[in-house]
């Protein structure tokens, strides 16, 4: 690319990123075939296709730069406690919902539903911010069915492709977004520790006083929330317009100004005697929000894992275009160990997420042993994806110099976006001890999980030794949970090396296991060791590329 300015010549730079199919990631179009959803693949290439415009780019640029806007009065004085969007956010999520991102998969009965779906909520990663209602609007409804009378009326909603916004009686829309609405200021990952009470009334309803320090979405039609009965924390669902048209007690205080996810307005909201309806049990609210939870972490996981493929495609396109001391950067051989590195940890990351994708599909539909390796697998899986794609966006970054962390490069954006999903559904130490936790109350979960790594061993004695090393952690449990990190690091690392070594091409899995398992590697990406074949491990990165 070269142009002429007033005192220069403009050239040696790198074209936009755009006319490319987003799902053409080998990883995950393997994956999809792998785990029943090949059927899928021509609607998640559609929506692939669609992201890599620069229309849809355009979208999510700016949903991001102009964030909601929260009016708690109208012009003449009444409370109404809205949230102003710009067009492109509701561009984004129309187009999420048309294509069932949301909560469609619960009414489809095909095998593989729930593995298309990740895929597609995979490839749309235009815009990290409107993806929270739709990840959430997907992980309501398994709870919902705790109460069937609501299931009933709202899921056919909750499933529908219509993305129908603003504020109405719920019963009468043509489709629903839903929220959550748990954790509060003294407490956070400690919902037991929630202030918010809920008095049940004559009509068996419930009124909610109290407050919350995280609501994002704030403007979708309802939200499961916890609050406090005599019998302990209970689960609700508050919506925020109540049948015949008022609008339900939920103040909102001030939205919340964040490193990233801006498009997406979080608030602080206060219950004033807000109207509830009862989801489950009184006192087993956390049990209901459990298979809430296994969702979310899931799209935290698919997060993760869609940023940080996408910062590596971001950085392999430049590395083709960008030409430094005499010769393209993808031909530098430091350039080639970084990039191939970043390609490592990034098929890693999607290959284990299509596992955890298609033993979530598989439970759903009642396969027990899938339900376990689900329940461990994805605990340290989203510890540890989420941990590292931080780390790995930013080396992605400075692979374009100065000029990745100038805001008018994209990769800028996926950068502030990633520590959020590691602080979603339980930040590290929360992650890490629930895995623990899984093991203590769920033995069988530990015997599902090396049985998934028993079906890669012999392939590579780095990879043995892992195992075995792994296996040695779990013969003494003091101090475990000074021990926890380690642990489940260890675990990501078996389960992704399990994947890989079964799944993706020889020079892939033995990248991976020379580093992350044979320990020869550096501190710091692009320190993998020399007589590894880099080349086709370096072509996967630019997959789907225009032209």
């Amino acid at each position: 690319m070269t142009t002429m300015t007033a005192t220069h010549e403009v050239f040696n730079q790198v074209p936009p990123l755009v006319g490319h199919d987003t799902s053409a990631d080998p990883a995950l179009r393997e994956g999809l075939e792998r785990e029943g959803a090949g059927w899928a693949i021509p609607e998640v290439s559609e929506l692939g296709c669609l992201a890599g415009t620069a229309e849809a780019q355009a979208w999510g640029r700016l949903a991001e730069r102009v964030p909601p806007v929260l009016h708690n009065y109208d012009r003449y004085g009444h409370r109404i406690d809205e949230v102003e969007y710009v067009p492109a956010y509701h561009q984004l999520m129309t187009t999420a919902v048309e294509h069932g991102l949301h909560g469609a998969p619960w009414a489809d009965d095909r095998p593989g539903a729930h593995v298309a779906r990740a895929a597609k909520f995979y490839a749309w990663n235009v815009d990290a911010g409107h993806g929270c209602p739709i990840s959430m609007t997907y992980a309501v409804v398994p709870a919902l069915r705790a109460n069937p009378e609501l299931a009933a009326t709202f899921e056919p909603l909750l499933t529908n492709r219509e993305y129908d916004f603003g504020l109405q009686d719920p019963a009468t829309k043509r489709g629903l977004i839903a929220g959550m609405s748990m954790t509060e200021k003294q407490g956070g990952s400690d919902v037991r520790a929630n202030t918010t009470t809920a008095t049940r009334q004559a009509d068996g309803t419930y009124v909610l006083r109290g407050h919350k320090w995280f609501t994002s979405a704030p403007m979708s039609d309802m939200f499961l929330t916890l609050a406090q009965t005599p019998a302990g924390v209970t689960c609700f669902l508050v919506p925020r317009v109540l049948p015949g048209g008022e609008h339900n007690a939920m103040r909102f205080v001030r939205l919340k100004e964040k490193l990233g996810n801006k498009s997406n307005a979080s608030s602080e909201i206060e219950y004033d005697a807000a109207v509830g309806w009862l989801v489950g049990e009184e006192g087993r609210g956390v049990r209901t929000i459990v298979e809430m939870v296994n969702m979310t972490r899931l799209d935290c996981v698919i997060g993760s894992s869609a940023g940080l493929r996408t910062a590596v495609t971001m950085a392999a396109h430049h590395a083709r275009h960008r030409s430094a001391f005499g010769k393209l950067l993808v031909d530098q051989p430091a350039m080639r160990n970084v990039l191939a590195d970043l390609q490592v940890e990034s098929e890693a990351s999607t290959t284990a997420m299509m596992r955890l994708a298609g033993a979530n599909d598989r439970a759903i539909r009642g396969d027990e042993g899938e339900a376990a390796l689900r329940r461990i697998a994805l605990a340290v899986t989203k510890y540890y994806v989420c941990k590292r794609s931080p780390v790995a966006v930013g080396e992605a970054l400075e692979c374009l110099g100065g000029n990745g962390y100038i805001e008018e490069h994209d990769i800028a954006r996926i950068y502030r976006e990633m520590p959020l999903l590691s602080i979603w559904e339980g930040s590290g130490n929360v992650a890490a001890l629930d895995a623990l936790r899984a093991l203590a109350k769920e033995p069988h979960t530990l015997d599902a999980f090396f049985a998934e790594a028993a079906l890669a061993e012999g392939a590579d004695v780095r990879y043995d030794e892992a195992v075995d090393r792994l296996k040695k952690e779990f013969t003494s449990f003091d101090d475990i949970e000074l021990r926890a990190r380690r642990i489940v690091e260890q675990m990501a690392l078996v389960f992704q090396g399990s994947q890989l070594l079964r799944h993706s091409p020889a020079a892939v899995a033995d990248a991976f296991c020379a580093s992350r398992l044979g320990r020869d590697w550096g501190g710091a990406l692009g320190t993998l060791p020399t007589g590894l074949d880099l080349a086709p491990i370096i072509e996967r990165t630019a997959t789907g590329f225009p032209g």
